[in-house]
């Protein structure tokens, strides 16, 4: 049974403190901007260094500068080339990549302007920041001594990735152009049928949970570096309304209660990532406290790293 803690563990997994040598990191930089966008590994730069037109890798200050292109357009073109490149050019990557989703994601710069976008699959082989919406729709049992029933919805089994796995009630990834309220109504409506309308009026914006993840890939000689913000907003709904499935990525929608939620979530069921976001949620409604919990500090920490990139 997987405590609090061990949750959290799974998911951002990171060092807090300094850097794991046995990574051999690498910072990710564009050409002109001092600041580093995200980490990749010695396998990556390995690679990088064959594309010179492109790309400046310096093994001894660790560092991969993307030289290619001048503005995002530019910059968008050069990473697809590359990744393009990578796919044919080892299976590993190509592994990697083949979860191609042509759904791209922002590189934040300093002045928090779109310095280019990848595709939401390669995020983790270049460590840059990826930023997701979570919904976490419950409504009130009245009369009961549980009285709290959230809506958990089951991933299909046939999503490419944690398949089977429960998840927030909705959640998804905020894509280049899209701010998160937008992404948080197309969610709720494509995986919960939930209409905007209802959502615009109920949705509250509640918290900021972020993680630092490394993945492994099934081989010890790649690993993804995943740094993630999630926005969380909690969805009050009536009784009457009900969440269900209205596309291929959810199987079902359960009704649970705080106590099937805990059981499940000991039972590491859950999504890594909307374990925690579930967590905050168990914070926030004061049903996870400082006397209920030992690890409560620890916890409340781990739940909101902090991540040394540039954001939104």
């Amino acid at each position: 049974m997987a405590t609090y803690l061990d949750l959290i563990d799974q998911v951002d997994s990171f060092p807090i403190l300094g850097h794991d040598e046995s990574l051999d990191i690498y910072r990710f930089q564009v050409v002109g901007v001092s600041v580093t966008l995200g980490f990749l590994l010695r396998p990556l730069a390995d690679v990088l260094s064959e594309l010179p037109t492109d790309w400046e890798v310096s093994h001894r200050a660790r560092t991969v500068i993307l030289i290619g292109g001048t503005n995002h357009a530019e910059r968008s073109a050069r990473v697809a080339e590359t990744l393009h490149y990578l796919r044919g050019r080892d299976e590993h990557f190509a592994a990697v990549l083949s979860k191609w989703r042509h759904e791209t994601f922002p590189v934040y710069g300093p002045g928090r302007q779109v310095l280019l976008s990848f595709d939401r699959c390669a995020s983790g082989l270049f460590g840059i920041v990826t930023y997701a919406v979570h919904a976490l729709a419950y409504t009130m049992a009245e009369g009961d001594e549980d009285p709290m029933r959230i809506w958990v919805p089951r991933r299909s089994r046939l999503r490419p990735t944690y398949a089977g796995m429960l998840d927030s009630t909705a959640a998804g990834g905020i894509a280049t152009g899209e701010l998160p309220f937008e992404t948080l109504l197309r969610e709720c409506e494509e995986e919960a049928a939930l209409p905007p309308g209802l959502v615009r009026q109920r949705a509250r914006a509640v918290s900021l949970v972020s993680n630092f993840t490394v993945h492994g890939t099934g081989t010890d000689s790649l690993k993804l570096l995943q740094p993630e913000f999630h926005y969380v907003y909690d969805l009050p709904l009536p009784a009457h309304v009900m969440c269900t499935q209205n596309d291929s990525e959810v199987a079902e929608f359960h009704l649970w209660s705080v106590t099937q939620v805990k059981q499940a979530l000991a039972n590491r069921e859950f999504k890594p990532n909307s374990a925690l976001v579930m967590l905050d949620f168990f914070i926030r409604h004061g049903i996870l406290t400082p006397d209920n919990e030992p690890e409560y500090i620890d916890i409340i920490s781990r739940l909101h790293r902090r991540l040394d990139f540039p954001t939104r």
